[in-house]
This record gives C-alpha cells, sequence and structure tokens, in this order.
C-alpha cells in the first residue's frame, strides 16, 4: 500500500558530492519522520540523518557539517544532500519513513526503501 522508491547513489571521488532523494507513494495519512541510514560491508545499519515532522533533525557526530537532510511535503520526498565525501562514507544507504497510512486504527508503520550505493573512492 505504501512504498518507497529512492535514487541518487553511485561512484564519487573523495572531497565529492552526492544527492540522495526517496519519494513515497500510496494511501498515506501523515508522514511522522522521514530519514537516512546506512550499512556498510560486514557493519550493521545506522542512522545517518533524520528529519521530524516539526522539521527537527538528529544525525551522527561523522557526517555534521558535511550532510544535509531536507525534505518537500507536497511531494512526500527527502533529500540527502552529502558533500566533502570520505571513503569511510562507503555503504549501502537506506531512506526510512514513519507512516500512519489510511488504515484501520490509524497506526503509524515503518517503511524502508530498497537501498542505493555509495562509494567514495580514487
Amino acid at each position: 500500500q505504501v512504498h518507497l522508491v529512492e535514487s541518487g547513489g553511485g561512484l564519487v571521488q573523495p572531497g565529492g558530492s552526492l544527492r540522495l532523494s526517496c519519494a513515497a507513494s500510496g494511501s498515506i495519512f501523515s508522514i511522522n519522520a522521514m530519514g537516512w541510514y546506512r550499512q556498510a560491508p560486514g557493519k550493521e545499519r545506522e542512522l545517518v540523518e533524520v528529519i521530524t515532522n516539526d522539521g527537527s533533525t538528529n544525525y551522527q557526530d561523522s557526517v555534521q557539517g558535511r550532510f544535509t537532510i531536507s525534505r518537500d511535503n507536497a511531494k512526500n520526498t527527502v533529500y540527502l544532500q552529502m558533500n566533502s565525501l570520505k571513503p569511510e562514507d562507503t555503504a549501502d544507504y537506506y531512506c526510512h519513513f514513519r507512516i500512519i497510512p489510511f488504515s484501520y486504527g490509524r497506526s503509524e508503520f515503518h517503511y524502508w526503501g530498497q537501498g542505493t550505493q555509495v562509494t567514495v573512492s580514487s
């Protein structure tokens, strides 16, 4: 009923930039939070940056000053602008939404994108 589709990953040199996008579609009543997680080979998935419905953000220290999350509520879309990329940023990036769909009880559900690969290498 609700689907997330993300894009924007690729290969970039250290110091370069990428912008990730993730759009939600379906029977959506409200979106409580939108965010990005990443998972490097052999590592557990970790929070990158999240934005809530009041506009506040949360992020891990390693991306502070380099990554910026933003949203377009009219398009149900979240973006991650990644600047000054480092090799340690290499990972599969997943968008994550907390959504209340048009369903009985108006319960909140968690949805994940399919993942997009980011590789930072010279």
